[in-house]
């Protein structure tokens, strides 16, 4: 046999950016393995430089990096270190999206608007990325953008078993913002044992953004804890609207489960003076310190879900198994 015959090992290495740096150390605690460190600044004219100290030559890479405000800084960075890993002969990277940015504008709802969604799975692809990982995108046709595997874990285990075991002995009601989440709704139900499900009719002016005027509430919620579900909340508009309009109807409290909370002002504000009984998140957005300050605010740590899939795309496993086939 003419050539050179070499058995060689799978490396594992963890990237992350500035935007939210304890959950990648949380996730590579998590993991067993240190971030690679990483030289990252900006040029007096806000241009942004990103160099690791280490060779990743042969590696299977992944790249953390939530995008929260500054979107636009976090995503160019993103997409400057996958342009680095690329040129430095990484063997495959993986883009780990805690919050996929841009992700609401998914189609057009009226003529000469962008799809920005799509314009992001692009620009990942051209820069090098060879797989996605994101958390409970907006919605699961993202997953069609991106021209190449795309995991798309959900943060659902990890709320409901904080709900079911907070929340379990009463009588409970699952309940979907809007008519388009009752899917996610359905699974949050059967999570909790076939609880009812409710959703509320709700009218919004797409021309204004994170503005909306909730109708009327369809199901039955009187005299329940409802779990009012949703994937983000952003000016908490929407989301304390809806939990006025529960209470309205006889719900006896509400408790919000919420996956990314981005928390844009005034929702801060908004969920101090709510009916909500509690609001409960994850951590794929760094939190702020008014935030952090509400007692009626529950974070949650997503790394161990993010760890986890990491190892089972490493190891060659499923990530579908990690959520009963449902992902």
């Amino acid at each position: 046999m003419t050539g050179i015959l070499k058995t060689t090992q799978k490396n594992l290495m963890l990237f992350t950016g500035r935007a939210h740096r304890a959950l990648s150390e949380e996730i590579a605690q998590k993991l067993g393995t240190p971030l690679v460190p990483t030289e990252a600044y900006a040029f007096a004219n806000s241009e942004i430089y990103v160099r690791f100290n280490e060779s990743v030559r042969g590696c299977d890479a992944f790249v953390i990096q939530s995008h929260t405000a500054p979107v636009n800084e976090w995503i160019m960075e993103h997409l400057i270190m996958v342009d680095a890993l690329k040129r430095a002969s990484a063997k495959r990277i993986t883009v780990v999206l805690p919050f996929y940015g841009y992700a609401r504008q998914d189609k057009k709802h009226r003529g000469r608007e962008p799809i920005s969604a799509r314009l992001m799975a692009d620009l990942f692809k051209t820069a090098g990325a060879d797989r996605l990982m994101a958390v409970d995108l907006h919605t699961a046709q993202i997953q069609g953008f991106f021209d190449g595997p795309v995991d798309h874990l959900m943060a659902l285990p990890i709320l409901a078993d904080y709900v079911r075991e907070k929340y379990g002995d009463e009588q409970l009601a699952v309940v979907s913002p809007d008519a388009g989440r009752i899917k996610v709704a359905e699974y949050w139900s059967n999570s909790l044992g076939g609880v009812p499900l409710a959703f509320i009719h709700k009218t919004r002016d797409i021309t204004r953004p994170n503005q909306s005027v909730a109708k009327r509430v369809v199901g039955e919620v009187t005299g329940r804890t409802c779990v009012l579900v949703d994937d983000m909340i952003d000016s908490g508009g929407t989301i304390c609207q809806a939990a006025d309009a529960l209470m309205a109807e006889g719900a006896s409290s509400v408790v919000v489960a919420a996956t990314h909370a981005i928390f844009s002002e005034p929702a801060v504000q908004r969920l101090r003076d709510s009916v909500a009984r509690e609001v409960v998140v994850t951590n794929t957005l760094p939190l702020s310190e008014d935030a952090r300050a509400l007692d009626k605010i529950t974070e949650l740590s997503i790394a161990p879900l993010v760890s986890r899939a990491i190892k089972e795309v490493f190891e060659d496993g499923s990530v579908t198994s990690m959520f009963d086939g449902v992902a």
